[in-house]
Formats: C-alpha cells, structure tokens, sequence
C-alpha cells in the first residue's frame, strides 16, 4: 500500500480519528440536529392542523352567521307581513268608523229637516188657522151675500201671503 502513497498506520489513524470525529458529531451535532428538525416538523404538523381547524371553525362560524342571516330575512318579512297587514286593518277600522259617523251624520241630518219641516207644517197650520178665523169673523161680521164672502176670502189670503213673507 505504500506503492499507493499510503501508509497503514497513519491511515489506521485517520480511520480511528475518523470514526471517534463521526461518534462525536453524531451525539453531538447529528442528534440535537435531528432532535432540532423532528421539533420544527412536529410544530409545522400542530400549525397546519391548528389551520385546518380554524378553517373549519370558520367554515362552520360563516355557515351559522348565514343561517341567522337568513333568520332575520325570515323574522323581518314577517315584520313587514304584520305590520300591512295591521295598517290594512287599521285602514279599515278608520273607514267603518268613517261611514259609520257619516251615517250618523246623513241620520242627524235628515231627523232634523223632518223636523224642521214638521215644523214648517205646524207654523203653516197655525197661520191658515189664524186666517180662517180672521175670514171667519169678517164673514159674520159682514153680510152673507156670496160676493161679498169670495170677496173677503180673497181679501185675507192676500194679507196671509204678505204676514208670511213679512215672517219669512
């Protein structure tokens, strides 16, 4: 081996301090490295499941927000359903009322123009009574020819129509 350029000895050196330089790195070096590389691997493991576990919390957090989304969409039409439809009842209710005091109103009315003209009727009455009475005692209180009655008669209607339009 020495025609190679080696030499035993030295090489049985290199071999050993090879050997005890390899154990050294291994304990060393080699093992707080791998020790170093399973710990990194093990926390990119934990992050990337801790992720994916967010994610699906997230998945799941944006699912219930759109379910309650949709809940009040739901709770709000039927908010607007109630509130027409208490505002048509309310229409109504203010149109019966509406009528129904109208109604009363046309009713009030019409009792007093049946008053008024009963009224009328009785001021009518009273004054034709009046009348007849005046033509009655002028009658008697003149002669009983027939001329001189339609004459009086006439007489007295006449002065009828001027006391009504003087009262009226």
């Amino acid at each position: 081996m020495e025609e190679l350029g080696f030499n035993l000895p030295s090489l049985l050196v290199f071999l050993v301090n090879f050997a005890i330089l390899l154990v050294i790195l291994y304990f060393f070096a080699y093992k707080p490295i791998l020790k170093m590389l399973d710990e990194r691997s093990e926390r990119i493991r934990e992050s990337l499941e801790a992720a994916e576990q967010a994610r699906q919390e997230a998945a799941e957090s944006e699912a219930r927000t759109q379910e309650q989304l949709q809940e009040a969409r739901r709770q709000g039409q039927q908010l607007l359903e109630q509130a027409r439809a208490l505002a048509d009842k309310y229409r109504e209710d203010e149109m019966v009322k509406a009528r129904a005091e109208a109604e009363a109103f046309v009713a009030r009315a019409r009792e007093e123009i049946q008053q008024e003209r009963d009224s009328a009727v009785e001021e009518v009455k009273r004054h034709f009574a009046i009348l007849a009475i005046q033509a009655a005692e002028r009658v008697i209180g003149q002669s009983l020819d027939a001329s001189a009655h339609r004459e009086l008669i006439v007489q007295v209607l006449e002065e009828g129509q001027e006391v009504g339009k003087g009262q009226g």
